[in-house]
């Protein structure tokens, strides 16, 4: 296998073709480290360390791309490279070695999902769903969710918020406000004590 033509497409990016007709796109320093010229001859090993080393370049760059647009969890960075077509193993391995760089790291993640969602007024529960919709791993969790604030206060603001004014025997206002927090991740016994709170505040 011979080298055919090198053309520049970017700056210290190129594509290479081949006497067999193929081509592929890889950065300079691939090309730096197989000396690569026009009319260099390849052995069929030293084609497929070529063919290897471009390929696990471009996902390198996917993923960079990918985690400048947003930080992401480990498992969601493998997977949009599987999305955009890389191989499981150049997303695997390029995953890896950003783990290893600092890139990513999921219990960095959780921790910030976890104080992102409770600033929105979230629950627990709905934190935690957060969490698995982030496929952040579960061996990360308890520690991050020791950083959920108290949410009393949180929670009686969105009390009052929904009831509005209303008194606690008004069943329908107090069935819209517990099922709106419901939905936000606190459970029926945050709800309840949350209710007293209100209640004792409103006889005030």
């Amino acid at each position: 296998m011979t080298v055919t033509e090198l053309r520049e497409i970017r700056p210290e990016h190129y594509e290479v073709k081949f006497s067999d007709g193929c081509s592929m796109k890889m950065g300079l320093a691939v090309i730096a480290d197989f000396s690569l010229f026009t009319g260099r001859e390849l052995s069929d090993e030293e084609f497929a360390a070529v063919s290897e080393a471009a390929g696990l370049g471009r996902a390198k760059e996917r993923a960079l791309r990918i985690i400048g647009a947003r930080p992401l969890s480990e498992r969601e960075l493998y997977d949009k490279l599987i999305e955009k077509g890389e191989s499981e193993y150049h997303a695997a391995a390029v995953v890896a070695r950003f783990i290893e760089l600092g890139l990513i790291n999921d219990a960095e993640y959780a921790r910030m999902l976890v104080r992102h969602y409770a600033a929105k007024g979230y629950g627990v529960r709905r934190v935690k769903d957060e969490l698995y919709r982030h496929k952040v791993g579960r061996d990360h969790w308890e520690d991050a969710l020791e950083e959920m604030p108290e949410t009393d206060d949180t929670l009686d603001k969105l009390l009052a918020s929904r009831m509005r004014g209303a008194n606690i025997s008004d069943k329908t206002a107090v069935k819209k406000a517990a099922d709106a927090l419901l939905r936000r991740g606190y459970s029926w016994e945050e709800i309840r004590s949350a209710l007293y709170r209100y209640e004792s505040n409103f006889e005030e």
